[in-house]
């Protein structure tokens, strides 16, 4: 009888034993099985090398509740209700909160840089019946680039991420003091902030920036650049463009392994939006995008002038129009980006934490428009004529974006203006970025709303997909709402827990 695996069509015998291999060469004491939650945080089990075998070929079971928790760990349906989940196709089997299959991909195998004697391997998760988990983010995001294949496209990605690092003061570890969530550490400042790109706040912040070096370099990420940014304790990590699958597994290896191997020397590094202070800069994430045709592999938002488009169109038309600085496909790229912008905002800025970052003077998008060169529109589109890197910046996501749902979003919105053969507006130069042009929405109530309201984003991601992220943001929401505290709550909910 074949095993699980092979029944899933997943199961590749001799990458699984060099893995063993590599393990037994290593002398590792442990492995790591993961899995990358709605959230964006690694859930799943430490193995034994011994017990490896079986996980390859049989999975690892993993409780399904952990499908549906909120940002609080708090399971934001009642699955034990009869009927609870019958709203959610696909997943009224999870009532019983039975167990899901974890099976791991041999090819994500890395010995963990911080963590001597330990490996790590991604795994996704099956039904007991041999099927894919329809609300599994990065199945979500795989579904999205195989439609995007099948219209002769592939999606590079480069990502921009800011965080903040402190140092650990006092961890608050007093079990008479347990909450659910905990209270934070209490930390201090590495650097004061208020000098961007400063070489002397980077010098003095050098063994901490080390170590995230190391980490990431260890992981095997294209770390391009660690830098200085404005706000006190705050840094920001660039790396190479790559492959969109490829780099969303990339900012989730980077965002929890810094967390962790952080953590170990004394210092929280911490991922959200705005961390509970008064003088603070908020962290965003500026995720570049363009299009490569799959027959050449080259970048097919490059304007030329045979289609109709590039320079000599973009003289007739201005500087303002998009035909000048991308091609027809980018153009119309674009044109999806802008008019899905409402509702993937829940999927770029999913936290109440994050509707914060959008305000005067901040350099965060308050509109929905496009501008060359402009770090104040939601949109940069930066390149031209010539140049082969050509490529749109969306400025909207926060660092604890779900990078699969998050690129998943920018997919489907953008095929959307491929295939309806949408053009986009004229470029914007007002300084504040806004002007008359739509807003985007101003919390995530409203942001809720106007993802379900978008059938495109909705149907694209898969109704259970949908219809569980609604779910579980409105039940984080709803506790904030019901907080005595909302600063409070935004601290232990957030600050110290991504």
């Amino acid at each position: 009888m074949s095993c699980f695996a092979q029944r899933c069509g997943v199961f590749d015998a001799a990458a699984a034993e060099r893995v063993q291999q590599a393990a037994r060469d290593w002398g590792l004491d442990q492995v790591r099985i993961a899995w990358g939650d709605l959230h964006g945080a690694w859930r799943g089990k430490t193995l034994m090398p011994g017990a490896l075998r079986a996980a390859f070929e049989d999975g690892v079971g993993m409780v399904s509740t952990l499908l549906l928790k909120d940002s609080a760990d708090r399971t934001a349906l009642p699955v034990f209700a009869s009927g609870a989940l019958q709203g959610l196709p696909g997943l009224a089997g999870l009532g019983r909160a039975n167990n899901v299959l974890l099976l791991p991909d041999p090819d994500s195998f890395r010995v963990l840089p911080w963590a001597p004697g330990t490996g790590w391997l991604q795994a996704q998760p099956w039904f007991e019946d041999g099927s894919p988990v329809p609300i599994d983010p990065r199945g979500v995001l795989q579904a999205a680039l195989k439609r995007l294949a099948d219209a002769g496209f592939g999606l590079t990605c480069g990502l921009e991420v800011e965080f903040h690092v402190y140092r650990i003061t006092d961890a608050r570890d007093d079990p008479a003091q347990a909450a659910w969530p905990a209270e934070p550490p209490a930390v201090a400042l590495l650097h004061p902030g208020w000098q961007l790109l400063s070489e002397a706040h980077a010098d003095a912040c050098d063994d901490m920036l080390a170590l995230v070096r190391r980490t990431a370099q260890g992981l095997g990420l294209p770390l391009r650049s660690l830098e200085i940014e404005m706000g006190p304790s705050q840094f920001e990590a660039v790396f190479d463009a790559t492959d969109a699958l490829a780099a969303a597994d990339q900012m989730l290896l980077f965002r929890n392994g810094v967390r962790q191997a952080l953590r170990r020397a004394g210092f929280l590094a911490t991922f959200v939006c705005r961390p509970p202070f008064d003088s603070i800069m908020s962290s965003g994430w500026h995720l570049h995008q363009s299009l490569r045709r799959l027959a050449d592999g080259s970048n097919a938002f490059v304007p030329h002038g045979e289609d109709g488009d590039g320079s000599d169109a973009g003289t007739r038309a201005g500087r303002d129009d998009a035909r000048h600085w991308l091609s027809a496909a980018g153009s119309a790229w674009l044109a999806g980006l802008l008019a899905h912008a409402r509702g993937a905002a829940l999927c770029a800025v999913p936290t109440v934490n994050g509707y914060e970052r959008f305000r005067p003077d901040s350099m965060a998008p308050v509109a929905v428009q496009w501008g060359r060169d402009h770090r104040g529109t939601m949109l940069r589109v930066l390149g031209g004529p010539g140049d082969a890197a050509t490529r749109i910046e969306n400025r909207l996501g926060e660092p604890l974006a779900n990078p699969y749902l998050y690129i998943a979003s920018q997919v489907h919105a953008g095929l959307d203006g491929l295939q309806r053969g949408l053009q986009p507006p004229p470029a914007t130069d007002a300084l504040d970025g806004a002007g008359a042009a739509e807003r985007l929405p101003a919390g995530l109530p409203e942001a809720i709303a106007a993802f379900e309201a978008d059938a495109t984003l909705t149907g694209g991601l898969g109704a259970p997909l949908a219809a569980a992220y609604s779910a579980v943001k409105r039940a984080e929401q709803a506790r904030h709402d019901e907080a005595d505290d909302p600063a409070a709550w935004q601290r232990r909910e957030y600050f110290g827990r991504y």
